[in-house]
């Protein structure tokens, strides 16, 4: 059996009538009620003592995480833009001719060579205007 110790405390009439009626149904005590009552309590408080802790960080990482997100919709929105400002003040190349779709496709691939070598060394071409070659 767990070892118990004996507290002597004050309760409103109210409370302790309530408290008396609920301990006069079978199978409950006074004791087990208060000892409930109180591990709960316990409990309550100590979920806010952890809100209290780590409720300023996990606003703040929120914040964060929505600014984050902000950003990346203003990029894929000005990427959108420029993408159809380009498509519409160059007119699309003939089905014949070859040699504009092959410098066109090494185009591409020089710029999608160049994509991978920024995203390798981890430079960022908006921050750095001298970091910024084609």
């Amino acid at each position: 059996m767990a070892e118990r110790v004996r507290h002597q405390l004050f309760l409103p009439a109210t409370i302790s009538a309530r408290l008396e009626a609920l301990a006069s149904k079978p199978g409950a005590s006074k004791s087990a009620i208060l000892a409930d009552a109180v591990a709960a309590w316990l409990e309550r408080k100590g979920s806010l003592e952890l809100d209290d802790r780590f409720g300023l960080r996990l606003d703040r990482m929120l914040t964060a995480i929505g600014r984050v997100e902000r950003d990346g919709q203003v990029l894929l929105e000005t990427l959108a833009l420029f993408v159809r400002y380009e498509l519409a003040i160059h007119a699309p190349l003939p089905e014949d001719d070859f040699a504009g779709r092959a410098i066109a496709r090494d185009r591409f691939d020089a710029f999608v060579t160049q994509v991978g070598r920024q995203l390798a060394s981890g430079k960022r071409a908006l921050g750095d205007p001298a970091g910024a070659t084609l």
